[in-house]
């Protein structure tokens, strides 16, 4: 073609448009936002989970944390430990050595509406960690630093808590979760995660911090189809809830309350990594590790031991690797299931909307996704079950994926040991 006939082509009206719009699609969103991307951005993922849901971002190595800010930390032994002292803070009475560590800015390849962190680190001798988040918005807003939890796998010397509400222009808290205010979205953010040891005493060590990214869809999307029809059952050992009511008030009103360690226990159990029952809790009781895991996932302030990266911190330090997660349907659900690796899903339904579930409906319930049958209906360890011989339940394919999509968007524990390493991600998917 003549160069004159190039020149009449591009400045074309019609065809300026359609440029900026392959532009616009060729152009990373992160990009677009804030001008260029960092270089310094660690295990960014710029292709988003086709389903447009969820995209996880793991700092899992010693070059995962170099590419952000260090502060009195180093990466040592497979973790980020201590190594000075940044500043000194005053809480409570007890003077604590601080040292912390930020992420560069990462931008998921999608705009996203709630963020949930999770982590797995060993907090020796009083010590603790507070991991908080920042987000930037689509129109270049930046929030304050977020304040989602402050955590020790011990409660004697510190009593690990979330931080209650706090919100901005940009972003408010939620117990564990950071969510976009009305009309906002967002496209990055950052983690910091502090050490904090008292004066003297051992620090702590943090082997990973995560991330889950989240556009939660308005409505649940058609039910998935089985990605094959030969049913898998994992010998996940079935523990009631409510077997325990009443025991235990101080931690969270008591058994009746506490379908999240009953679910992470089961998982536990299934990798044979249950804690021993303290000698606190009353001989008489039967499935005393249920009790030691509900104080060990315990709030101090939200009261309850439904803290999702709580529970996954507990996970992570028994089992190996845990996180929180947010997973588009049950068939991706299947691939960790085919994997070897249980779920905790957190689901909720209205009256009528489960048939055969043991309580009638629930703003708000942790199961354990086991199984499928050959037809591609899921066989859930349901912690509500009266007694541990009916905790397991097979539930309406349909039903329970509306369930658990509209009712958490998708919201998993995922626990496994190097025996179960994660399955394969199909192409495009980021959800793990």
């Amino acid at each position: 073609m003549e160069p004159t006939s190039v020149r009449r082509l591009l400045t074309h009206p019609r065809v300026l448009v359609s440029l900026v719009v392959l532009l616009a699609l060729a152009v990373p969103l992160g990009v677009l936002s804030h001008g260029r991307s960092d270089p310094r951005e660690a295990r960014v993922r710029m292709v988003a989970d086709p389903h447009g849901v969820s995209t996880l971002t793991r700092f899992t190595t010693a070059a995962d944390f170099a590419a952000g800010t260090v502060r009195a930390t180093r990466w040592s032994d497979g973790a980020l430990r201590t190594a000075g002292v940044a500043r000194v803070r005053t809480i409570g009475g007890t003077r604590y050595d601080a040292s912390r560590w930020t992420s560069a800015w990462v931008a998921p390849g999608q705009s996203f509406t709630e963020l949930v962190p999770s982590w797995s680190a060993q907090t020796p001798g009083g010590s603790w960690i507070q991991v908080q988040l920042r987000v930037r918005d689509s129109l270049g807003r930046v929030s304050g630093f977020k304040d989602l939890g402050r955590w020790a796998a011990r409660d004697r010397a510190f009593k690990r808590h979330s931080a209650g509400a706090q919100a901005d222009a940009v972003a408010a808290v939620a117990t564990d979760t950071l969510k976009a205010r009305a009309g906002v979205t967002l496209v990055g953010y950052q983690v910091r995660v502090q050490l904090l040891r008292p004066t003297g005493r051992p620090g702590p060590s943090l082997r990973s911090v995560s991330a889950v990214a989240s556009l939660l869809p308005a409505t649940a999307p058609p039910t998935s189809q089985p990605l094959s029809a030969t049913a898998v059952s994992l010998g996940v050992p079935g523990y009631s809830q409510m077997i325990h009511r009443g025991q235990d008030p101080q931690y969270g009103g008591g058994g009746e309350a506490w379908c999240s360690p009953t679910s992470l226990a089961m998982l536990l159990g299934y990798y044979g990594r249950l804690p021993a029952a303290g000698s606190w809790i009353s001989a008489s009781y039967a499935d005393r590790w249920v009790n030691q895991v509900a104080r060990m996932t315990y709030d101090y302030r939200y009261d309850g031991t439904g803290n999702w990266p709580f529970n996954t911190a507990v996970g992570a330090n028994r089992v190996g690797d845990a996180f929180v997660t947010r997973l588009a349907d049950l068939q991706q659900a299947e691939r960790f299931l085919r994997a070897g690796i249980p779920l905790a899903v957190s689901i909720r339904f209205s009256r009528g909307q489960l048939a055969g579930a043991p309580i009638s409906s629930t703003a708000g319930h942790l199961v354990v996704l086991a199984g499928l049958t050959a037809s591609g209906d899921p066989v859930v360890m349901d912690p509500a079950a009266g007694q541990d011989a009916t905790v397991r339940h097979v539930y309406d394919r349909a039903q329970f994926e509306r369930a658990w999509l509209s009712g958490s968007g998708g919201t998993a524990y995922v626990l496994h040991d190097a025996a179960h390493p994660l399955p394969a991600r199909p192409a495009g998917v980021r959800a793990w």
